[in-house]
């Protein structure tokens, strides 16, 4: 009896463990754009979480790597569903850019399905946008670490498969481990519907700071009257027509502004955000004070970017981007010249904001537009501009950078109802906001 060659032996040997990784990997496939971009990927027993088998990626020396496991899934159109992928990484520089979960909605045929509703505003407004592929957020705790992308979609009444992607991406001498991957039907997410508001208030009457936050008291009732969770008031208030200077209007925080705006935070059970001069020691800011309907100091934003009036008036800049839970969601804020540079609210926005809160002397209502539609956030405006002079609005915008509303007469409210689990899709886009961690510089 002839023996098997050793060619021949080591094909048999190939092939058997190709059929053994083909059986065990449940599915999964892999995908590189170029043979010579294609990092090694193996799937191995026990390196997964709690002993799970993982799928695993490796790269060598250079940037040009890239690579994904695939596996297709069944669903149902129209229905929800929880996305799950848990990741270890090592050797990676930026973690956010260079590993990326993917999911893509597909026909029973593999081809992409359009959304159910046509795109409201914007590019190519009223015709149907394409299911652009969704990027589950990443829960990063850093490297060594098994950490898990995780999000609730919804599939397209059209979609009959999602097919998952877990990409290693442009990393030199890296490896990921994924692992216990699920898309399993969940339930809806309840509607987060709110009412927020900016108050168009011009705070004439008084020379003294203590004669400013009484004028609001009106505004503020209102708001509370019409069901408002979250009212927004204009910039430095007790400095604004006093004659004075800034460090004569500055008070410490807590102090007696947030006071008076406390109680009436409290007795209409609403939030607050009030602009002020504040006083720490030596030092004075340009600041927004977030109050909560108990009376309390939810946080403050100090004005990052000074004008050069506030630079000469002796203001020192703050540096950090604060988002702060409330009982609705997200809010971070950011103070007038603060909107002509990108920074600051995507700072807000990769901090997790959903609303920001702008008190805000004046601007341009097209930098307004676009710090809301970069970054997929709702930004409540309170100016003292009159909006006869083309110039920025008391008003709210939407994901779309679209103003929902705006108020036109002084002593007014701009009101709008959002709902902050819905999400914003642009044609071609998608939903922007879950692409920029992966995509941004």
């Amino acid at each position: 009896m002839k023996t098997s060659s050793p060619l021949r032996l080591i094909a048999c040997v190939f092939a058997f463990a190709s059929a053994l990784l083909a059986k065990d990997s449940d599915g999964w496939g892999f995908w590189s754009p170029r043979s010579e971009a294609e990092p090694s990927h193996q799937l191995e027993a026990k390196v997964g979480r709690q002993g799970t088998p993982g799928l695993v990626i490796r790269t060598a020396e250079g940037g040009h790597w890239m690579g994904c496991w695939q596996k297709s899934l069944p669903v149902e159109g129209g229905r929800y569903y929880q996305f799950t992928a848990w990741r270890k990484y090592a050797g990676l520089t930026d973690p956010r850019r260079h590993v990326v979960a993917r999911v893509l909605w597909q026909d029973e045929k593999g081809n992409p399905v359009r959304w159910d509703a046509p795109a409201p505003v914007g590019y190519q407004a009223g015709t149907v946008p394409v299911a652009e592929p969704e990027y589950p957020a990443d829960t990063d705790h850093g490297p060594g670490q098994w950490a898990a992308f995780q999000t609730r979609l919804q599939a397209p009444q059209a979609a009959r498969q999602a097919v998952i992607e877990l990409y290693l991406q442009w990393a030199p001498s890296a490896q990921v481990v994924f692992s216990q991957v699920s898309l399993t039907p969940a339930e809806a997410p309840a509607p987060r519907k709110i009412k927020i508001a900016a108050v168009h208030l011009q705070p004439k009457e008084g020379k003294l700071p203590s004669d400013k936050p009484p004028q609001f008291a009106g505004a503020i009732a209102e708001a509370a009257r019409q069901g408002v969770a979250l009212v927004v008031l204009p910039e430095t208030l007790t400095y604004y027509g006093t004659g004075k200077t800034m460090a004569e209007c500055a008070e410490p925080i807590p102090g007696p502004s947030t006071d008076y705006f406390g109680k009436l935070a409290r007795e209409h059970s609403l939030h607050l955000v009030a602009g002020l001069v504040e006083r720490e020691g030596k030092s004075l800011y340009n600041v927004a004070v977030l109050i909560g309907p108990d009376g309390e100091i939810v946080g403050k934003y100090r004005k990052v970017c000074l004008p050069r009036s506030e630079v000469t008036a002796g203001l020192t800049p703050g540096h950090e981007y604060p988002v702060f839970q409330t009982s609705f969601g997200k809010v971070g804020m950011m103070i007038c010249y603060d909107g002509f540079f990108p920074e600051v609210a995507r700072n807000l926005s990769n901090n997790g904001a959903e609303i920001i809160a702008w008190p805000v002397w004046g601007c341009n209502p097209l930098l307004a537009a676009a710090r809301a539609c970069e970054n997929h956030v709702y930004l409540i405006s309170s100016t003292y501009s009159d909006p006869k002079q083309g110039w920025m609005i008391s008003g709210v915008y939407d994901h779309y950078g679209q103003a929902l509303v705006k108020a036109t007469e002084w002593g007014t409210l701009a009101i709008a109802e959002v709902d902050l689990n819905q999400p914003a899709r642009w044609n071609s886009l998608g939903n922007f906001k879950a692409q920029i961690p992966a995509h941004r510089p």
